[in-house]
């Protein structure tokens, strides 16, 4: 039996394909509906093998595979980014926009090509429709990629075969498929990336604030990866473990990461990163509001915690409470998009740092912080984190950020775009700080019309709407750097599928809906 809501959800996503290529059409737009459409069907396979357990790794087991959403992202994005770098007239940009794209199809049909294979019976339809949508990609990619372009997208491909194995292995239930290929798939542009300008510095001369986001991604990622195969064979809850660790975490920082970043900007890291946070007066005031949010999202955690009596040890946050993180988290973006984007860009990169960090203390149990953080952070789990790992606050993070670091300065003329583009800076802010905090907080306390299949609400949706509207309007008024050229219809379409999203899929919203918004807005 066919399940209704994922149905619904797929429906969603191929609208928002459609939409694209209304815009957008070019030889990537048959490779994007035929990618569409073999994913939808393999999606099927790939869920029958969670159910009955068929897949090699674990997968998180709340909800399905997610992979028709997933496998879109990425090539849609690598379209809209080479339309709006064409028109700019950036031709490096047009040409990463058609890689990104390129690799984003080829490691969705990878993913798709092994569910298909470890199904039995092998689905002949399925296999069909793999093989015409990967004939298609292939054939275009041969048409419209240069050698060295190819060799990168192969090099992406092969680093995300190898980091799949090693991540899904090392954390169990922590994703669904289409969550890994998401994350999985951004590790490795960001490794392949990083390589590749470390080889060729001289002609690498780029913003030093997109080497550092580059640094540091493969920074904690390597240093999870070490650890977590070193604490197979230690106890890491020691004193003498807990010292490794920050030893360790100590040699890597200033013998690798400082040296490379040293290579990449040719000037001292430390120096350049505190002479670029202290520049302007603005940057100190912005500093210091951030640092007083900050203070008041751990006085959230503690009090809640204190809230917690002993006889109630296994009572949760409501979603209320949860939902108070995200509304902290809009009064420090907000700010920072329309004062200063670029100390944003890096401060959200420091904090990505902090945070991984301090979750690898606290999955390690690393003394003297680690039991204390499980213990203050078990109050705010939910059924997504399933796994070893709580990563929903990572999530948010990311869902926030990503539209500020995937936002193409180059293509942007006085550094914004024209029309609905002028928002994707704000489609975090959008799409999970204002829509998806006022669905959940108006859904679950008003709420009473629900959609067939789900546990969202009607309402919770159109006040999702309606306040995004909102937070336009708003934005209008206090950003004088935005203009949208009259394209409300665009925006209000945009948010409305994207809102519609949230209350069907079943995947981690905070990391997905802010992609489609993004990529629905650059269109």
């Amino acid at each position: 039996m066919l399940n209704k809501p994922l149905l619904v959800e797929s429906l969603i996503v191929f609208i928002a394909v459609l939409c694209v290529h209304t815009v957008v059409w070019d030889r990537y737009s048959w490779c994007a509906i035929a990618l569409a459409v073999q994913a939808f069907y393999v999606q099927f396979k790939w869920d029958h093998l969670l159910q009955l357990g068929g897949a090699v790794f674990q997968f998180r087991a709340t909800a399905n595979s997610g992979l028709l959403p997933a496998s879109m992202v990425v090539p849609l994005l690598g379209i809209v980014m080479k339309e709006r770098c064409k028109s700019a007239g950036i031709v490096f940009f047009e040409r990463f926009g058609i890689v990104v794209a390129s690799t984003g199809m080829l490691v969705a049909l990878f993913l798709s090509v092994i569910a298909v294979g470890i199904t039995k019976p092998v689905p002949t339809n399925t296999c069909i429709l793999t093989g015409v949508a990967g004939s298609i990609i292939i054939y275009t990619m041969k048409h419209s990629l240069t050698v060295s372009e190819v060799i990168e997208v192969l090099e992406v491909l092969l680093i995300f075969v190898y980091l799949s194995m090693i991540l899904l292995y090392l954390l169990p239930r922590c994703f669904t498929p289409g969550e890994a290929l998401l994350v999985i798939e951004g590790i490795s542009f960001v490794l392949n990336q990083l390589i590749k300008r470390s080889l060729n510095v001289v002609e690498s001369r780029g913003d030093p604030i997109d080497f550092f986001l580059l640094v540091t991604v493969v920074g904690v990622v390597l240093l999870g990866i070490i650890f977590s195969v070193l604490f197979l064979f230690m106890d890491s809850g020691t004193w003498i473990s807990s010292m490794f660790f920050h030893m360790m975490t100590a040699v890597l920082g200033l013998g690798v990461v400082m040296p490379w970043l040293y290579r990449l900007i040719q000037r001292n890291p430390l120096f350049w990163l505190l002479q670029f946070l202290f520049e302007t007066q603005t940057r100190v005031y912005l500093l210091a509001y951030w640092t007083m949010l900050a203070a008041s999202a751990c006085g959230v955690v503690f009090y809640q915690n204190a809230k917690r009596s002993s006889e109630s040890k296994k009572h949760q946050a409501s979603t209320i409470t949860r939902k108070y993180f995200h509304f902290i988290v809009v009064a420090t973006y907000v700010p920072g998009l329309i004062y200063d984007r670029q100390l944003l860009y890096v401060a959200a990169v420091l904090c990505l740092a902090v945070f991984i960090f301090l979750e690898y203390i606290r999955y390690f149990r690393i003394k003297p912080f680690g039991q204390t953080l499980r213990h203050l952070l078990s109050l705010f789990l939910d059924e997504r984190d399933s796994g070893p790992l709580i990563l929903t606050h990572i999530y948010l993070l990311l869902g926030m950020s990503l539209p500020v670091w995937l936002f193409p300065r180059p293509c942007a003329p006085k550094g914004a775009l024209s029309g609905a583009g002028a928002l994707v800076p704000y489609s975090g802010v959008l799409a999970v700080g204002v829509g998806d905090t006022m669905a959940s907080v108006l859904g679950s306390t008003m709420g009473e019309i629900k959609w067939p299949g789900t546990k969202k609400t009607f309402e919770g949706t159109m006040m999702a709407i309606f306040a995004q509207i909102i937070a336009v309007a708003l934005i209008l008024i206090f950003d004088s750097s935005v203009n949208l050229n009259a394209s409300y219809a665009w925006i209000l379409g945009s948010v409305s599928l994207v809102s519609l999203l949230e209350a069907y899929t079943t995947q981690i919203d905070n990391l997905l809906l802010p992609l489609y918004l993004q990529i629905m807005l650059m269109a």
